[in-house]
């Protein structure tokens, strides 16, 4: 897998920022989603004490979720959604490049008292994972998992 090497070649050349694809694969955790086509929103809160808010929640395959990421604490979070993997390799890329800055469908990042949102389309049944990924964050446990239920 080539993630490792992506995110160092856009984290070398991007000068603190690495939008535009680092290598993960969109098509296993979904797509994005369209505003239109939004069948529900979900609430996630991340807190300082390193926690999500809620940490694990159900959807179904071919729901578009508008996730509303609101930052209640005093310090900087993200909310990425990904496979537990790919979330753990970029973290380590963050651990080396801690002020890259995400701009991508499946990312936001938000500042303290800040709400941003994700609109993302679960197009496969399994098991979907988001984490914060600052430094420090992603290993305090600031991480949850999604489940995508098959449709019938």
């Amino acid at each position: 897998m080539i993630v490792s090497t992506a995110f160092f070649a856009v984290a070398a050349t991007a000068g603190g920022t690495h939008a535009g694809g680092h290598g993960h694969d969109e098509s296993t955790i979904g797509e994005p989603g369209k505003a239109a086509k939004v069948t529900r929103t979900v609430q996630v809160d991340t807190e300082d004490k390193m926690r999500f808010s809620p940490e694990n929640f159900s959807v179904n395959q071919g729901e578009t979720i508008r996730f509303v990421v609101k930052n209640s604490g005093k310090i900087k979070h993200e909310f990425v959604l990904g496979k537990a993997k790919e979330l753990k390799e970029h973290y380590e890329m963050m651990k080396k490049f801690p002020e890259m800055e995400h701009a991508e469908a499946n990312m936001i990042t938000v500042g303290p008292g800040q709400t941003g949102e994700v609109i993302w389309k679960f197009t496969k049944a399994g098991a979907v994972d988001f984490a914060c990924l600052h430094p420090g964050h992603y290993d305090a446990g600031m991480k949850g998992a999604i489940k995508v239920a098959s449709a019938k």
